[in-house]
């Protein structure tokens, strides 16, 4: 069944809020953006004024052919760059002092609960996820962190650039979820995008004890890689709730095959995405909720729907409700 943005967004309550604190955000944006752009010809203009006039008084003790270019006027100038360069940012302070995406992404993620926010750091729980996932990489950047709960259950949700080689060959690029499952799986699961035979043998040399399954699907079984440390406890999840889920993120995540992994009680959804998922306007634009929020909600509450799905996996029909 076709899913529209609207499936994903969350309660009136929880938008109006979003609302409201975007707004009291947006009043404080105008009003720095208005003073950074008289402060920034100000304090550039007064630099420029005071090394024309220094520079005029040297010129008068200067000798003829060196008006404007003596020793003096040089190291003036120098001073005059430095000054400028310290003024510069002296002046966009009201803007600075917003902190553009670290202020603005918590509001917009108002729905999330015990919502955190990191930057650039690496996200708790890459350690435990699986690199079979991803094949093998030696350099990683990480970029927007967003951790929380959702519908009760604890998540982090990161954009990661993962790659091999001098060459920058991508492993992955995207968005990842990590989640608690409702039930641990004892042993690793993997289901990953099918590669080429030098991804594969070199995913295959740290993953000798994986052994690698069939979901009975022609269609996932072409486009995915399943893989267990633990065969009798992974077949039925593979024929079962994970191929339905997959089947489900086809139609969702149309583009490159989503990945999913079990790793004990952590679950992890890999989402490619070569975009900059939370994208915002600069901070001159004046910020509009349907235009630049909204969106980013609806990607994000999908993401995370799609993890309570996934989560259920390995659960009973009666506590999967």
């Amino acid at each position: 069944m076709a899913m529209e943005a609207a499936d994903f967004m969350p309660d009136e309550a929880d938008i109006a809020g979003i609302k409201s604190n975007l707004a009291a955000y947006e009043a404080e944006r105008a009003s720095a953006y208005r003073q950074v752009r008289w402060r920034v010809p100000l304090f550039i203009g007064l630099v420029l004024v005071f090394v024309a006039l220094v520079g005029w008084l040297f010129n008068r003790i200067a000798d003829p052919y060196e008006q404007w270019l003596s020793t003096p006027h040089v190291l003036l100038y120098v001073v005059g760059l430095v000054a400028a360069i310290l003024l510069y940012f002296q002046a966009i302070k009201p803007t600075s002092r917003l902190q553009h995406r670290k202020t603005l992404l918590p509001i917009i993620f108002g729905f999330i609960r015990d919502l955190r926010y990191e930057h650039e750091v690496t996200p708790n729980s890459f350690d435990r996820l699986p690199r079979e996932t991803i094949g093998t990489f030696n350099t990683n950047c990480f970029d927007d962190i967003v951790s929380g709960r959702y519908e009760g259950f604890p998540f982090e949700l990161y954009e990661a650039d993962l790659r091999q080689g001098t060459g920058g060959t991508i492993a992955f690029k995207g968005i990842v979820v990590a989640f608690g499952t409702m039930v641990p799986f004892p042993g690793i699961l993997v289901a990953a995008r099918r590669t080429g035979l030098a991804v594969g043998f070199f995913r295959g040399m740290f993953a000798s004890k994986m052994q690698e399954l069939s979901c009975g699907v022609p269609e996932l079984d072409a486009a995915y890689d399943f893989r267990s440390d633990n065969v009798e406890a992974a077949q039925p999840l593979v024929s079962g709730r994970l191929a339905q889920a997959l089947t489900w993120l086809k139609e969702t995540w149309p583009d490159d095959p989503a990945r999913v992994a079990l790793n004990g009680s952590d679950g992890f959804l890999l989402l490619p995405q070569t975009r900059n998922f939370f994208e915002l306007p600069d901070i001159s634009v004046p910020l509009d909720y349907a235009k630049h929020v909204a969106p980013i909600i609806a990607d994000v509450g999908a993401m995370l729907a799609t993890a309570a799905l996934v989560r259920k996996i390995g659960a009973t029909d009666a506590a999967a409700g």
